[in-house]
């Protein structure tokens, strides 16, 4: 492959994640002759029927969107061949490719995975990075192959996980840098050279559950505290008092109170902190089932916590 020739593209994503790099695609000399997304599915309180934010760029620019609900379906298959591409480029598309659809474009299929790799394989690895105190994530470019994220890598660039840094904001840092990446390895494809993984290395990204986002006392505050910033914005991170349903927008440690019962409230008159197993959880800002966010001064005067319960 010559980096002057145009490709013939298929794009396979979903989320917002994949916005820029299919935006980098439309807008370069190549041609995307096709787009799969997932199906349109009910969204919001109104269970409004919503096709994905990838679906919706394509038809914005007059691309083919397919949306199947698997591509292990012999007519699914031939349909995807059909479009004879050079390449297919997948981006957090959400199904398994079978054999078939990995050696139907000439040059395969590749990937752009939100972890450096092969750590963080998976369906959640921004999360899980964060999660674990990682200090750096990043974008690994990789030939697909029939495992979960074990393909050949082809390229990586690293982002710093900072202090301040949640799910949101490294999600939104990694899903432009994925965008500016894919074009520079299309021009440079010859002169690839594809680094196997290193199994021993290894570690898996599992797919985030509501019944993670209790917030557990007995775990330490640091814990926690990421817990809180990895779980924004979604499935976010809270705790239960006086029957209502608490979600911990912002939190901090504080290592300099002495370490009292899990679970136990801290409550000054202008702050609001909870015991951990080690160290002190500090709120700073939270969610009162059914209110709107709120600051510790205005649910303190709101609702008068008491110091030394527990929870």
């Amino acid at each position: 492959m010559t980096a002057s020739k145009p490709l013939r593209l298929i794009f396979m994503g979903t989320p917002d994640f994949s916005v820029p790099a299919l935006e980098a695609l439309i807008q370069s000399k190549h041609e995307v002759v096709a787009v799969y997304s997932q199906p349109p599915r009910p969204c919001g309180r109104g269970h409004k029927i919503r096709k994905s934010p990838i679906h919706l760029l394509a038809e914005k620019h007059n691309i083919p969107v397919l949306t199947p609900t698997s591509l292990r379906d012999q007519n699914e298959q031939e349909k995807f061949a059909n479009f004879k591409s050079d390449l297919a480029i997948v981006a957090a598309y959400g199904l398994i490719l079978p054999q078939k659809i990995l050696e139907a474009p000439h040059y395969g299929c590749l990937n752009s995975h939100a972890s450096l790799l092969p750590k963080w394989r998976g369906a959640a690895p921004i999360q899980r990075a964060i999660l674990a105190g990682d200090t750096l994530s990043g974008i690994t470019l990789m030939q697909m192959d029939v495992g979960l994220d074990t393909g050949d890598m082809l390229c990586k660039e690293t982002v710093e996980i900072t202090p301040q840094t949640t799910g949101q904001t490294l999600h939104d840092e990694l899903s432009q840098l994925g965008g500016k990446m894919l074009l520079p390895l299309l021009d440079q494809l010859d002169a690839l050279k594809p680094e196997k993984q290193n199994e021993a290395l290894a570690t898996y990204a599992p797919k985030l559950s509501k019944e993670e986002a209790a917030l557990d006392f007995t775990k330490s505050a640091q814990d926690l505290e990421r817990q809180v910033r990895a779980f924004t914005p979604w499935p976010g991170s809270f705790f239960t008092w006086q029957g209502k349903t608490i979600k911990v927008l912002k939190a901090h440690v504080d290592s300099n109170l002495e370490n009292n019962q899990p679970g136990m409230l801290l409550v000054q008159k202008d702050s609001f902190s909870i015991a951990c197993g080690k160290d002190t959880l500090v709120i700073e800002e939270l969610q009162v089932q059914g209110k709107k966010p709120m600051n510790i001064k205005a649910f303190l005067n709101g609702y008068a916590p008491k110091n030394g319960d527990v929870l």
